[in-house]
């Protein structure tokens, strides 16, 4: 049942246009401030040691998301110390999807354990501007004279069904060549997952 849940998700994910929206490769990109599940406002700023960032547009319900929970959690203790944390951001609706709330989001991370930010963008106004479609969605950011500017941007790997079954890491081997002073060799992926669950405009 799993398998034909996760098979079904990837071909309605890969029929949708791969078309690239908001911040791609390259691009320079506008710091936020977003409540975390501390109570405290964050943005990528707040942590002056920090090389880059691993930014993953997540949730709490989406299949695809709670599949590459560990992974993402072992992306942090990999990377952190290295100047690359993750910061975890909740795009999602939660009048419509009540799981993804910020309690609910407070629950998860303790449940968890995650040790990472994990960040409500409750107006969704900064998974539009970078662009985020599906959770989840990556975008690995590296600090240069204090700017942020994205170096890659799609999927951790290839393989959303079993960590273990991956032979292409494109988070790590992109994290892996910015920290040996290169850019990634591959710098775009689609990022397959669940939709962002987008709030309903007036009238529909």
């Amino acid at each position: 049942m799993k398998h034909l849940l996760f098979s079904a998700a990837i071909i309605a994910a890969m029929a949708f246009s791969t078309a690239v929206t908001g911040y791609k490769p390259g691009d320079t990109v506008q710091d936020f401030k977003l409540l975390n599940i501390d109570g405290k406002k964050m943005g990528m700023a707040t942590n002056k040691a920090a090389k880059g960032y691993i930014v993953v547009f997540t949730c709490n319900h989406c299949p695809f998301s709670v599949a590459y929970e560990d992974r993402i959690i072992a992306l942090h203790n990999k990377y952190a110390a290295q100047g690359y944390p993750v910061l975890a951001i909740n795009p999602n609706d939660a009048l419509q999807y009540p799981d993804d709330s910020y309690p609910e989001m407070q629950k998860r991370a303790k449940d968890k354990g995650f040790t990472f930010p994990y960040l409500h963008d409750e107006s969704q106004a900064v998974a539009t501007k970078w662009g985020a479609e599906r959770t989840p969605h990556i975008y690995i950011v590296k600090k240069e004279k204090k700017k942020f500017v994205v170096k890659y941007v799609g999927a951790i790997d290839n393989n959303s069904e079993d960590a273990a079954s991956a032979d292409k890491k494109y988070a790590e081997d992109a994290l892996n060549a910015l920290l040996a002073g290169k850019d990634p060799e591959v710098n775009f992926t689609k990022a397959i997952g669940c939709r962002v669950k987008w709030k309903k405009k007036a009238g529909e």
